[in-house]
């Protein structure tokens, strides 16, 4: 098989970023004072999440990506910065005073997680103009876009974001948050996961009331293609020509969190590497295989990619 190649892509990374923080230990009793367990902390470490976990799984498959978002000025951001950079992202990040960078801290035991305690706060609008100025200047650079929509305020421009990109000619793809998909309008494609996707269509009771749902979605907003990934049940793709399905390509499920990361950030390389969108799935598929067999926000290399791929091709 040819070695995938992904040095010449270069991707642009725009979205809420945020911190996960991990505390591993061990429970050994309950609590006396409420009937809870007790974990001892032996170890911390912090990962890149969001937008910024987009942005590692871009550079962990060797092509170049820029991050663009909005961090604090707290140890939390330092550390973020730090993260990031250390993976190979160039990191445009704009510091707001009057914000805490976002954290997700998760207590794990034994390969649990025992409980997720979540610091957020809204980016201010002065600093979010900074962010679409400097978007209107980066964006010439990219070849595809990505916009990670957490939900945390730090898309509150993206419908100028997706036609400043549309504008430029530039393929952009949206993951996807929250109720109201008319803000993606025009975008090149979306990727909600099933219960995502299920929040905004409403439910079916078959395949084909599905693809009529997704396939209303995509004309309604003007999408090129809308991939719904969905856990167990793979993939599917709908674009005007009709409906490709993928079937799961996970060996072991081990923790899902951050795949829909995994997943848009290796379409959107595939696509920036001049492939097809059905063949970007399909790896994408691949990818989204792997990395929900590494515990917590995880990243997947091209050598696991080809690793994936050959095998695949020998059973």
């Amino acid at each position: 098989m040819e070695k995938l190649n992904f040095t010449q892509a270069r991707l642009l990374v725009v979205g809420d970023v945020m911190l996960d923080r991990y505390w591993f230990g061990e429970v050994e009793r309950i609590s006396p004072e409420a009937p809870v367990p007790v974990i001892k902390v032996g170890r911390v470490e912090d990962r890149a999440g969001g937008a910024a976990n987009v942005a590692r799984n871009i550079a962990s498959l060797g092509a170049k990506v820029s991050l663009l978002s909005v961090i604090g000025m707290d140890e939390a951001g330092n550390s973020l910065e730090k993260l990031v950079k250390h993976d190979g992202v160039e990191a445009i990040l704009h510091r707001d005073e009057s914000i805490s960078t976002t954290i997700k801290l998760r207590a794990i035991a034994r390969h649990q997680q025992l409980l997720r305690i979540d610091f957020e706060t809204q980016p201010s609008f002065e600093i979010l103009d900074s962010v679409l100025a400097d978007f209107t200047n980066e964006i010439e650079k990219a070849d595809v876009v990505i916009l990670s929509d957490y939900g945390k305020g730090g898309l509150g421009h993206i419908e100028k974001m997706i036609h400043i990109a549309r504008a430029a000619k530039k393929p952009v793809l949206v993951d996807p948050k929250g109720e109201d998909y008319t803000r993606y309008r025009g975008a090149t494609l979306i990727t909600p996961n099933r219960s995502e996707f299920r929040q905004v269509a409403g439910s079916w009771k078959s395949e084909s009331e599905l693809t009529e749902k997704a396939q209303r979605l995509r004309e309604e907003l003007d999408l090129t293609a809308l991939l719904v990934t969905r856990s167990e049940e793979g993939m599917s793709l709908y674009r005007e020509e009709g409906v490709l399905h993928e079937g799961v390509k996970a060996i072991e499920v081990f923790d899902v969190s951050g795949a829909g990361d995994t997943v848009i950030a290796t379409f959107g390389t595939m696509l920036a590497s001049g492939a097809s969108f059905v063949d970007a799935m399909r790896m994408s598929n691949r990818a989204a295989g792997i990395v929900v067999g590494k515990l917590g926000t995880a990243v997947v290399t091209r050598e696991e990619l080809e690793n994936q791929e050959e095998s695949s091709c020998i059973s």
